[in-house]
């Protein structure tokens, strides 16, 4: 236990220690005068209007960003495994699919999302065509580019062995793939915050994004820091879930 307490300290420990100073001095330069409250309020200013609109963030913001979060993970995941692994052993489907990929990554988010709303109004799905269009990417190229790069030499030597094509893939292909698809996995989850946020900031009745603009319009900063501090804390443990993840799966395929 104490060895796993060394560890841990060795790792976060100056991490932790420059947090604790940063926050530190972000309090004494609030308080001292030298930036204004209303544009950056104090930590403790932060921690009191999380405390005191804590029944309204946790029992109906947070729980709406956080299932249109996992609503267009999911439906990222699937759609980005399955066009991945289509990609890979279809070269029609490469060449037709992936610049319409391309090209989906350089629709500015906040261009997009007011069609969007036209499409599907005010509901939940507005919110997760958002979150889908910023997550699939990286879930599909990760997918292709580990299918594609991965065990080389491994699959030429299985070739010679008269393996077939479905075996190299099972045998060798996805164990080498996992680790670029776990890294895309892990930029999806975040990216899914950011999608879901922009998503309720231009047209939401509930959720983190509309907490923050209606409390921005109010100059309201500290409620606007406290959402903020929800949504970062929210991308932090979806992060470190697929991390986790990560070490298991990766681990029980090297057994």
């Amino acid at each position: 236990m104490k060895s796993k307490w060394k560890r841990w300290a060795g790792e976060y420990g100056l991490f932790l220690l420059t947090a604790i100073c940063l926050i530190s001095i972000w309090q004494w330069v609030v308080e001292a005068g030298m930036v204004p409250s209303f544009i950056l309020p104090a930590p403790m200013a932060i921690g009191e209007a999380l405390v005191n609109n804590r029944e309204i963030l946790l029992g109906e913001h947070l729980p709406a960003t956080f299932l249109e979060v996992l609503i267009g993970f999911g439906l990222s995941l699937i759609g980005g495994l399955f066009l991945g692994v289509g990609m890979h052993f279809s070269r029609i489907l490469e060449k037709v699919l992936y610049p319409f990929l391309i090209i989906s990554q350089t629709i500015p988010m906040i261009a997009i999302s007011p069609i969007f709303i036209m499409w599907f109004g005010y509901t939940i799905w507005s919110k997760v065509a958002v979150t889908i269009l910023v997550a699939f990417f990286p879930i599909v190229v990760s997918t292709y580019d580990g299918l594609k790069t991965g065990g080389s030499e491994y699959r030429e030597l299985l070739l010679t062995m008269g393996a077939g094509r479905w075996t190299i893939f099972k045998k060798v292909q996805v164990p080498m793939a996992l680790p670029p698809i776990m890294s895309g996995l892990k930029m999806a989850v975040v990216y899914c915050v950011v999608g879901a946020t922009i998503g309720e900031w231009l047209g939401a009745s509930e959720g983190l994004g509309y907490f923050s603009r209606r409390m921005s319009s109010n100059l309201q900063s500290d409620s606007v820091f406290a959402a903020i501090f929800l949504l970062s804390l929210m991308g932090i443990v979806l992060f470190l879930f697929i991390s986790l993840l990560e070490k298991n799966v990766i681990k029980n395929k090297i057994r």
